[in-house]
């Protein structure tokens, strides 16, 4: 087939057309500089450097993958994600149009677990002796000074330090635990009795402050042993302020989301409430219905990243199938991200965002602009110089670097390739290559025409001579793009990926296609007739 003329310009033309359709079909995706979209560099969150530099390395292996599984739901084109030393992940999504979203995604650690809610009596027992801790702990100025910034929100001072005597004895289910006026009592005056059992009610101006007491280690060794408090992530409204729940709950879970199999984001038919169902392992089932079954009344709480989500009452033994009820006035969408996060499955360790860099449409544009203006200038250049200098010959070549051009853009289409900055100058570079594999026969056929040669034995003997310089050239550069691409981040792959693909091209575009439009130019000549070179 490529014995003939014919032959040759039927697979020219099968090629172009392959490659345009590929460009037409799957179209020429833009990376982050061109499109715009974010930037993310994320480190193991180990402030007191407790972790080795191996440990840390196993844990971005497995973040590594988690990450990827959850952009790959998340929808987003040709994202990077790639592992940088041993403690940082390099991700890169273009063209995202919430980047707030999509960054909570990421960093969401959803770590799921499924606790026993517990009666807040041995809570209750406990608050004289944690409010003593506090006191001596903090000091009572400082106590003051937490209690000066409560004021505002509508409690004074003496209710902080000393309670309300009076709601004391007229509640005695409440969390106020103190009989007298002579003891301070800064945790018990701020804990509410609860709405539902189990639970404590905080007003929201005033979690920052059982935030503070909470984290203290002589709060964490008076509590009772066995048991931990953690938020509710609902805000509860009771007269003119809002609330939160502080649910006492069992310190070790009885499942964790590690025997979750699969997650589904849905509404709630009957309260239009937003709710992710959830389906555990086999194994996993078989537990959860035990434990459920000889449980049944109490109330199970299901905690996402230390907050809890619902705490429904055990009716009846529970299989392998549950929900988390998201709460009113939820949107779906937050619940399909929850569903997404835990399908990818829990982070092992938590993260930080070293760097962040958002890379706004209009500085993409500025940058294809930028590029259009680099590539057409320089692809006149050589059309100007090859046309004047190498004349009928320099025409060939230029039309044999349209059909370049075109194999370029479809092979780029072809493998799903990012165009980015880099991979434009690596396109311009593949350019050169081209053009310089041209000159090379150019010269040659010039020399065999000066040699007293025929112009069909001069083309022929040309493109032989030519054609091992050609080969040297195009291999170890095409070694280099590869090498590029092994080891190179980001950019540099971009670059290497191009240039490769431009490699390729420009080596099918010299040899054959300038070897089979030389063949039609010259098919209407003679032998003896002299040719514009």
């Amino acid at each position: 087939m490529f014995k003939t003329v014919r032959g040759r310009l039927i697979t020219i033309i099968l090629m172009v057309a392959v490659a345009g359709w590929q460009l037409y079909s799957h179209g020429l995706k833009l990376g982050l500089d061109l499109k715009g979209g974010m930037h993310l560099a994320l480190e193991v969150d180990d402030p007191d450097n407790t972790l080795t530099a191996k440990a840390k390395s196993d844990m971005m292996d497995r973040v590594d993958k988690i990450v990827r599984t959850r952009i790959n739901e998340f929808g987003v084109q040709e994202p990077l994600v790639q592992k940088e030393g041993n403690d940082r992940l390099i991700v890169e999504l273009a063209g995202i149009s919430d980047p707030d979203e999509a960054k909570g995604i990421i960093e969401k650690q959803a770590y799921l677990e499924f606790k026993l809610v517990q009666p807040v009596a041995e809570v209750q027992a406990a608050l004289p002796r944690i409010d003593r801790a506090i006191v001596a702990t903090l000091g009572v100025d400082s106590i003051k000074a937490l209690g000066a910034a409560v004021t505002a929100s509508g409690q004074n001072l003496e209710q902080l330090l000393f309670g309300d005597t009076t709601k004391a004895k007229s509640d005695s289910t409440g969390a106020a635990a103190a009989d007298t006026t002579d003891v301070l009592r800064p945790l018990s005056a701020l804990l509410n009795q609860g709405d539902a059992p189990g639970t404590f009610l905080v007003a929201v101006d005033d979690q920052p402050t059982v935030d503070q007491f909470l984290a203290l280690p002589e709060v964490q060794r008076a509590l009772p042993r066995d048991q931990v408090l953690q938020w509710g992530s609902e805000v509860v409204g009771r007269g003119a302020r809002n609330y939160k729940r502080l649910y006492v709950l069992d310190k070790t879970p009885f499942l964790t989301g590690d025997m979750l199999e699969n997650a589904v984001a849905g509404r709630d038919p009957q309260f239009n409430q937003s709710q992710v169902q959830f389906t555990l392992s086999r194994a996993g089932g078989r537990r959860f219905e035990q434990f459920s079954g000889q449980h049944i009344g109490d109330y199970l709480a299901i905690v996402l990243d230390g907050k809890v989500m619902s705490a429904p009452v055990i009716k009846d033994r529970i299989g392998a199938r549950g929900q988390i009820e998201m709460g009113a006035g939820t949107p779906l969408e937050e619940a399909q991200d929850l569903a997404l996060v835990l399908r990818a499955g829990a982070l092992p360790v938590k993260l930080r965002i070293a760097q962040e860099v958002t890379v706004g449409p209009s500085l993409g544009k500025d940058s294809i602009d930028q590029g259009e203006v680099a590539g057409i200038v320089g692809i006149l250049a050589v059309i100007m110089i090859m046309i004047v200098y190498y004349r009928m010959s320099g025409v060939l070549a230029v039309l044999a670097l349209g059909v370049y051009v075109m194999l370029v853009l479809g092979g780029m289409a072809g493998i799903d390739a990012t165009l980015t900055v880099p991979g434009i100058a690596g396109i311009i570079l593949s350019i050169g290559m081209a053009v310089d594999a041209n000159v090379l026969i150019f010269e040659r056929i010039r020399e065999e025409l000066a040699a007293g040669r025929a112009t069909r034995t001069a083309m022929e003997e040309g493109f032989a001579n030519a054609m091992s310089a050609i080969v040297d050239s195009n291999i170890t550069t095409l070694l280099t793009a590869l090498i590029l691409f092994n080891f190179g981040t980001g950019p540099v792959k971009g670059f290497a990926v191009t240039l490769s693909i431009g490699i390729v091209a420009s080596f099918v575009s010299a040899v054959f296609v300038t070897r089979t439009f030389y063949l039609i130019y010259l098919s209407g000549k003679k032998a003896s007739d002299p040719i514009s070179i």
